[in-house]
Formats: C-alpha cells, structure tokens, sequence
C-alpha cells in the first residue's frame, strides 16, 4: 500500500487535529463551538464549523491545496457507485481522501450521499437526514437534493431530519470541498448516523436502495480506520479490516472489528469511527450492481512528518464499482499486438519507445496488462502491471518491454531473436478478493496469493495449458510464489481475476 504524500505548502497547518478522535484515547473530541444555522428564503444554509483548524478558510488557498492532492495521482480504471474516503485534518488524511475522490472524475453524478457516524453528542434518533437548503464551505454552497433527503425521511420513521445534530459535526463537513473540486455539480444528501447495530444499518441501506434507483448518484461513508495505537500495530489492524472490506461482506466487517477489539491491541480505541456508514455503503453498493472492490491507498497519522508513530490514526480510500472489459476487437486486437511488436522492434534497436497517439477510448482506458513472448512453443518472458492505471495501449508497450528485457529467469531478448517469437497480450480484469476455493473457475480465472511476504500469479491460460484441475492449479500458484505446497489452504490472501487473451 502506498505510503502518504503531502503536497508542499501545509506547514502552516501543523496544529491540525490527527483525527476524528480526541488526542487522547477514550475522550470525546473538542470542537470549535458550532455556528447557528440561519433560515434563509430559500432554506436552511449549515456553515462551516471546522474551516481554518482542520482545512484552510482561504478559498483560494484551500482549492490550491486540494487541487495539488487530487493531481498527485491519476485515476485509475472504475467510476465508483460508492466510496469509503477517510474526515481528518487535511495534513493527515487529504492525500488518502484525494485518492478516492479522484474517482469521481471517470463517472457522471448529480448528488452524492455521504453518510458519517456522529462524533459528540448523541443523536435524537437513530438516523438524522439534512433535507433542505444547502452547506457552505469556503469554495461555496452545495445544494441538497431536497427530493431524495425527503424520500429517506419519509422511508422510515427512524429517519428523521434534526438539523441541530450536525451542527459542530466535521466528518461530513471535510469531504465537502473535495466534492466540489471534482464534481461541482453535485447536491448532496448529507446523513448522521447515531449508531451501527444491524437493525440502524438495514433501515438506511432499504431506504436508499428504495430512493437511489435511475439517480447518478454515489455514496460517500466517511471514516478513518484505528485510533491511537501505535504505527505498526495500526497497519495491522488497518490491513485486516480493509482485507474485510475487500469480501464485500458487511457481516464479515462486524465480525472483523470485534475481534480486532478482543483483542487488546495496546491503545486501540476503536477499529474505525464509521462502521456503520461502512456496512451501509457495503450493502448500498452492491445492490445497486457493484461487482468490484479496490483499495485504491493507505495511509496513518505518522506518515506525515506531524504524526507520533507511537499513537496514531488510519485512513483508507476504498472504491465499490461494476467492471466492464473493454471491447476488444479484432481490430483492436490486430492494433495492440502490432504496436506491440513495433515496440520491440524499436526498442531492441535503439533502445526508444516508438511514438503512438489514439483516441480510441478503449485503447485510452487504464487496464491492467500482461505480455507473454514465446520462442518455438516454449516461454521466452512474460512480464505484467496488475494495477490499472495506465493507458491500455501505453501498458503494452512498457510490459512488451519489460517481457523482453526484465524477466529474471531469461537473458535478454535480441534484435535477431525477436522475428522468432511470438507474441500473446492478456488484458486484466481487477483484483478480487476470494475466500472460497471452490469458486475458482479453471480456464476462467486467474490466482494471486500473497502470504508472509511473498506473492505469485498465474494467469488463466496457463491452468489449461498445464491440463490442472482447481486444487492442481493451486498447488502450481505455491510454486510461483515459492511458497510450500499446500501454502494456499491456510493463513493465505488469494484474489481471483479474469483476462482477455489474444496472440499473433
């Protein structure tokens, strides 16, 4: 996982709060004293109560530090239905958050929905929905969608609109100028919610999954991670709730977070401070056809340069999307695998990529590729980037290359040889978490395992290559992890992904 990078320029914001949370374990936070929520003509406006401690009030200065975050990065392949994007101070968690948010930009929204946990008091009712007017930051007002805020309201009487519980509340308020960076376009239906057993969970994700339906919309649940243990503890905890997420299974995240909390890790408080809205957007996201999970970065408190490693918070940004391959055809086809053999030709020649420009957008989309030369039916390299964030056509010439060049169990590949080989393009589907074996479909899917450090991937061709039945195919996934036999039966990460394959 990525660590955290700050943009320049946030010195100025050395007394940011670490987190939702109070500094000290265990005691509610202090915020500033909330601003009183005018009725204007056309409706409630709620002010902001946290810019200038925990975000910047100078607009400009605020959309300079926003925008530096969001390009650190570029988007990688997915246009969310919804995310999980971390509320601390932005010296803390806005490169994290940014890596969500930057998501949006690869779909169309008219409102996002962002649900968070309350952080003080405790609410009036289980459920407290903002149904009218707008909330100012200081890049401007955002609207609500007063016709969904109300449908929510009126879904179920444990949804109510209290305006009073979100005044002094940050979790919401933080996510709203990043929101208006991407999507400026975009109303919001702000939701508190005053706890997470599974009767409150199922009320919200009904009501939303009634109202969301033919919306552009996308769910936000606002939350950081593990607060106050120390650094190392905290990646641990941290890896093993996202690895909860990962299954898509909200159960699986209640059940995580329990025995995270039994036991006894030193100073953890709490595994995360927006459970609830987790479970909600797990449940939402998937009914409304979400079919892939990606933790797209990871970051805690000390890895700015104002964390204490000893005592720290986690931030993770988690996308919820439906993947759709690319169409491939075979025109298409013909033009990767042509780019990619002029590719090597040009580099094995004078060591140069040679200049391509498309506009094709499937050519353009980030994808995950892998190029696989062989010489006389044998391999002759076989190299791959699984992460899809470059350009499709771009990911093909730097792993045609790189197949050529940078396998280590095969001398590199000459001008001369090259007119003997052949080659073969294998476009990747996302990561996806497996936690039943069983499901593995032998000539459909590909493995990767991860396991004390060391990792192996076979492609789904190779399975029938081999002629491996499901438990062959695992065993020969160990040996390419360099792994014992048997390495995926116990204490194992495994993640199923498919691939479109096509050679000369």
């Amino acid at each position: 996982m990525d660590r955290v990078a700050l943009v320049n320029g946030l010195l100025v914001w050395v007394s940011l709060l670490v987190s939702c949370a109070a500094p000290s374990p265990g005691v509610k936070e202090t915020l500033p004293p909330a601003s009183p929520t005018p009725i204007a003509p056309f409706g409630r406006i709620r002010l902001p109560a946290v810019a200038g401690s925990w975000y910047p009030a100078d607009p400009e200065e605020l959309a300079q530090m926003i925008d530096g975050m969001l390009a650190a990065e570029g988007p990688v392949d997915g246009a969310p239905l919804a995310i999980i994007v971390p509320h601390a101070g932005y010296v803390f968690s806005g490169p994290v958050a940014a890596a969500g948010f930057r998501q949006l930009r690869n779909g169309q929204y008219d409102v996002a929905v962002i649900i968070a946990s309350d952080h003080q008091a405790p609410l009036s009712s289980l459920v407290s929905v903002w149904a009218e007017g707008a909330w100012e930051t200081p890049l401007g007002r955002i609207p609500v969608d007063a016709d969904l805020a109300q449908a929510l309201v009126q879904a179920d009487p444990r949804i109510t609109f209290d305006p009073a519980a979100h005044q002094g509340e940050h979790p919401i308020e933080i996510e709203l100028p990043f929101l208006q960076r991407v999507c400026p376009h975009c109303r919001i239906v702000p939701i508190l919610m005053g706890a997470d057993d599974e009767g409150t969970v199922q009320v919200l994700a009904d009501a939303l999954l009634r109202a969301l339906p033919g919306r552009k919309a996308v769910v936000i649940a606002s939350s950081d991670l593990s607060h106050y243990p120390s650094q190392e503890d905290a990646r641990a905890v941290d890896g093993a709730l996202l690895a909860a997420i990962e299954t898509g299974d909200p159960a699986r995240v209640q059940e995580t977070v329990a025995t995270m909390m039994r036991r006894g890790v030193p100073g953890l408080v709490t595994c995360t401070c927006g459970e609830g809205p987790i479970r909600v957007a797990m449940r939402v996201a998937a009914g409304l056809g979400a079919d892939t999970i990606s933790i797209l970065r990871y970051a805690n408190s000390a890895d700015s340069p104002y964390g204490d490693p000893q005592q720290v918070v986690g931030y993770g940004a988690v996308m919820f999307w439906r993947y759709a391959p690319p169409d491939l055809t075979p025109a298409r086809r013909e033009a990767l695998l042509a780019l990619a053999r002029r590719t090597l030709e040009s580099y094995l020649t004078d060591g140069a990529l040679p200049p391509y420009e498309t506009d094709d957008p499937h050519l353009l989309r980030p994808s995950g590729v892998f190029v696989t030369l062989r010489e006389g039916g044998e391999l002759r390299g076989c190299i791959g980037h699984l992460r899809a964030d470059t350009p499709l056509y771009r990911g093909v010439q730097e792993m045609a290359v790189a197949a050529a060049t940078e396998d280590p169990r095969f001398p590199p590949l000459t001008r001369e040889e090259l007119e003997r080989v052949h080659l073969e393009i294998s476009v990747l589907s996302p990561l996806r978490r497996l936690t039943d074996p069983t499901q593995i479909e032998v000539g459909t899917h590909g493995l990767l395992i991860v396991k004390g450090g060391q990792q192996g991937l076979l492609l789904p061709q190779v399975a029938v290559e081999e002629g491996w039945d499901r438990e062959a195919f695992l065993e020969g996934l160990c040996r390419k992890a360099g792994l014992p036999a048997g390495c995926w039966r116990e204490g194992a990460t495994l993640y199923t992904f498919t691939a479109v394959v096509f050679g000369e």
